[in-house]
């Protein structure tokens, strides 16, 4: 469900964040519209994210100031997800703006920017909840981890390991022991990222779902499965596992064994992402996929 800006006041002067990928072009488009934010009276609060080939501990991520009036995000798929990890549980909407090679994320492009600010500072705009994972690791009983996801949780073998005995239960119940190259939980949102490559379904992003997905399975039959987003899923590995990692969001990851426990259910923070009217979703996704022939 899509919720209107109300069209009120701040509280003293408007705080913009803005997560930036740290790519020359985009830097230097951050810098110009910090520029031009500057102009209008409006704090900048900037972020720079990490570079796609390192992962970020668990634990080192800091959180954004809780009064921002929103954040733009300058950059691809994977800083958007950064981004969404810096803003946590705060309820700050979020655009994207296309610097990557993927932009099923983005809601705008570098050459709209301005226009798309002008628009979002006249509060003429609208937001779409996007549901998030809540994701618990258990290791002998004890949580070790907690963490959101906006778009999957990834189980994945090591390239001299054996397939992966990844034992899955939904509410308790027994469902199957996925014997495959690795596992991925992801959402709606999550479901055109890494779970597409691997065989699972698209889902648009209002359908209240939980989209499981084996990579590589060694049995044919173990296919791709959406469960509703009310559910419990619970994974072990098998006592023989090695080399095994947990991803969160490609961001950040942890070497599990089977002394860990993995939950999985639906949060209770979404995140608020920005939409515009000249937007739509199907339009975005089929020149995505190509499925017309078309880029952006």
């Amino acid at each position: 469900m899509m919720t209107k800006r109300k069209k009120t006041e701040p509280c003293g002067p408007m705080k913009i964040g803005l997560f930036v990928k740290p790519q020359r072009e985009a830097v230097q488009k951050a810098d110009e519209f910090e520029r031009w934010l500057a102009t209008r009276g409006i704090t900048v609060v900037r972020k720079e994210g990490v570079p796609s080939n390192r992962k970020m501990p668990l634990d080192s991520m800091d959180f954004a100031p809780r009064d921002l009036f929103c954040v733009f995000v300058l950059g691809g798929d994977g800083t958007f997800l950064s981004a969404a990890r810096w803003i946590g549980d705060f309820p700050i909407p979020v655009i994207g703006v296309k610097f990557g090679e993927v932009g099923f994320l983005a809601e705008t492009v570098e050459g709209a920017l301005f226009s798309a600010a002008e628009a979002i500072l006249k509060k003429e705009f609208t937001t779409m909840p996007r549901m998030r994972l809540l994701v618990r690791v258990l290791r002998d009983g004890e949580e070790i981890v907690r963490e959101p996801v906006l778009n999957d949780i990834v189980i994945n073998k090591g390239a001299l390991a054996r397939l992966a005995r990844i034992k899955t239960s939904i509410n308790d119940r027994y469902l199957t022991t996925f014997r495959a190259d690795g596992l991925i939980v992801s959402t709606p949102t999550g479901s055109t990222g890494y779970s597409l490559a691997a065989g699972g379904p698209i889902i648009h992003p209002t359908v209240p779902g939980i989209v499981i997905t084996p990579i590589c399975p060694f049995t044919l039959t173990n296919r791709p499965i959406i469960v509703p987003d009310s559910v419990c899923i619970e994974l072990k590995l098998d006592k023989s596992a090695s080399d095994i990692m947990l991803t969160f969001d490609g961001q950040a990851g942890l070497e599990i064994t089977e002394k860990d426990t993995i939950i999985v259910r639906k949060g209770c923070q979404p995140i608020h992402m920005i939409t515009l009217p000249d937007r739509h979703y199907f339009e975005v996704l089929k020149t995505k996929l190509r499925w017309s022939g078309e880029r952006i």
